[in-house]
């Protein structure tokens, strides 16, 4: 099992998460952060550090949300490793909890 990032990090990017990985496994986007499923060790360590509550275990991933599961594993391929925390957007809080934001994934 793994922990997957879902839509509400998108334009959010908070990066408290990354701090706290013991095995280096999120991925940076230009907007949006991944973890990589064949390296998370699924401790649970990053889901109540994210202030969005963007991050969800993949079975308690909800449906509409499930293809972010996919989406994090592609994208991790494709994306270099972040180990250490970041400033967020300063917009990053007017964008937490607003929907649909997948169109706005920068890749």
């Amino acid at each position: 099992m793994t922990f997957v990032v879902t839509e509400n990090c998108i334009k959010c990017k908070y990066t408290d998460c990354v701090e706290v990985c013991p095995v280096d496994c999120f991925h940076e986007g230009p907007n949006f952060l991944v973890i990589d499923p064949d390296e998370c060790i699924d401790c649970s360590l990053c889901e109540p550090e994210c202030p969005a509550r963007a991050i969800f275990s993949e079975d308690d991933l909800p449906d509409d949300q499930r293809h972010f599961l996919e989406l994090n594993a592609e994208l991790a391929r494709e994306w270099p490793v972040i180990t250490e925390k970041k400033v967020p957007a300063d917009d990053a809080d007017e964008w937490d909890g607003k929907p649909d934001k997948l169109q706005y994934l920068e890749r």
